[in-house]
């Protein structure tokens, strides 16, 4: 059983990705990343009319996604799958909930690639790199935040590389972005960005995919 039409891009994720999107309508973007990078190659691309659908729920660690895969992942038979997970995995340990007792990011994360591939193979994977900003809630606790967040970046960069996916680096842009003005005009809390952070993450994501072999267009 598949989804009738022909997915582009399905975005994953959490809040950064979900972004108040409406739950009930399935071609509702939310006002982040997503809709801004649907924005910009669905212009580019109107001829094609490509399709973009977002299934990021606030909230979720990776294995929140693996419980939901079938219906919002492998069901839609996306062209290109796009991953954007992580901070929530690190809020659960920082905060020591017990959702955090173990680190369960890597073990989930890799699971979730292995059944992604084994009933999606011919779709192209888009990992996005996890990041963390120094003000808000990451700021009290800095270098805690800084190396588990760091640790999540290097397994994302390693599964990258296992799975053959395409990796849109995000720290890097971010860390840069705050030697131009403050980390709080980039992601108010250290981890939600603003307005102009989803900017720097959609102009991020189109220059690395767009220059990769999962070119849309």
């Amino acid at each position: 059983m598949k989804f009738e039409q022909n997915v582009d891009v399905l975005f994953q994720g959490d809040s950064i990705t979900d972004t108040s999107r409406n739950r009930n309508d399935l071609y509702c973007l939310g006002k982040g990343y997503a809709n801004r990078i649907a924005g910009v190659l669905g212009h580019e691309l109107a001829e094609a009319a490509p399709l973009f659908i977002n299934k990021g729920i606030s909230g979720n660690r990776v294995s929140d996604l693996y419980a939901r895969w079938n219906e919002d992942a492998i069901y839609l038979n996306p062209k290109r799958l796009s991953i954007l997970i992580g901070i929530n995995d690190a809020w659960r340990i920082m905060n020591e909930l017990p959702e955090g007792a173990a680190d369960r990011f890597e073990s989930a994360y890799r699971h979730l690639l292995d059944i992604t591939k084994q009933y999606l193979p011919d779709t192209g994977l888009i990992l996005c790199e996890p990041f963390i900003l120094k003000c808000g809630a990451a700021e009290e606790r800095w270098e805690d935040w800084r190396t588990l967040v760091a640790n999540y970046q290097s397994i994302v960069r390693e599964l990258a590389r296992e799975y053959g996916a395409v990796l849109v680096e995000l720290q890097k842009p971010f860390d840069e972005a705050c030697n131009r003005t403050a980390a709080s005009y980039w992601a108010g809390d250290g981890v939600h960005p603003t307005a102009a952070g989803h900017e720097l993450i959609a102009r991020a994501w189109i220059e690395t995919v767009n220059n990769s072999n999962l070119k849309i267009g």
